[in-house]
């Protein structure tokens, strides 16, 4: 049983963090100092557990008034293909309405275009480079 819980812990936090360190750091290569950031202090974290083990996470934070940008999304490698992608990003949208934000922005890699399309939001650039992965901007009225 897959369960979505807002990062309330120290604990939790650090549970995230690992989780991005694998995927990104050293799965796909970005430089830790790219991928820990200053907004890791404000925005709201959120993990998708299995049981005692965290599996799943992404971040949001406000960008401008009603505005939010939801990052970091990523799911352990042998627990992709189990809807736990979309299941993070309904947690975000609707922690995103209950907090009175109207669109959601994201830098999704160039590979997960079609994921984030089948979730409703709309290509807004061209394709650009984002510690050396190719990415592009989308968005969502919500």
């Amino acid at each position: 049983m897959f369960e979505v819980k807002l990062v309330t812990t120290d604990e939790d936090r650090e549970h995230a963090f690992a989780l991005r360190k694998e995927v990104f750091v050293k799965e796909q290569g970005v430089p830790l100092s790219l991928e820990l950031d200053e907004y890791d202090e404000t925005a709201v974290h959120f993990l998708v557990n299995e049981g005692e083990n965290s599996i799943a996470t992404a971040r949001l934070r406000e960008v401008e008034p009603k505005v939010g940008k939801v990052e970091r999304v990523c799911v352990l490698n042998n627990y992709r293909g189990k809807r736990l992608g979309a299941l993070i990003m309904e947690a975000v949208e609707q922690y995103a309405k209950n907090a009175a934000f109207e669109k959601l922005k994201l830098n999704a890699q160039s590979y997960a275009v079609p994921f984030y399309e089948k979730l409703e939001y709309a290509v807004t650039s061209p394709e650009f480079m984002d510690a050396g992965i190719p990415h592009r901007a989308m968005e969502k009225k919500i």
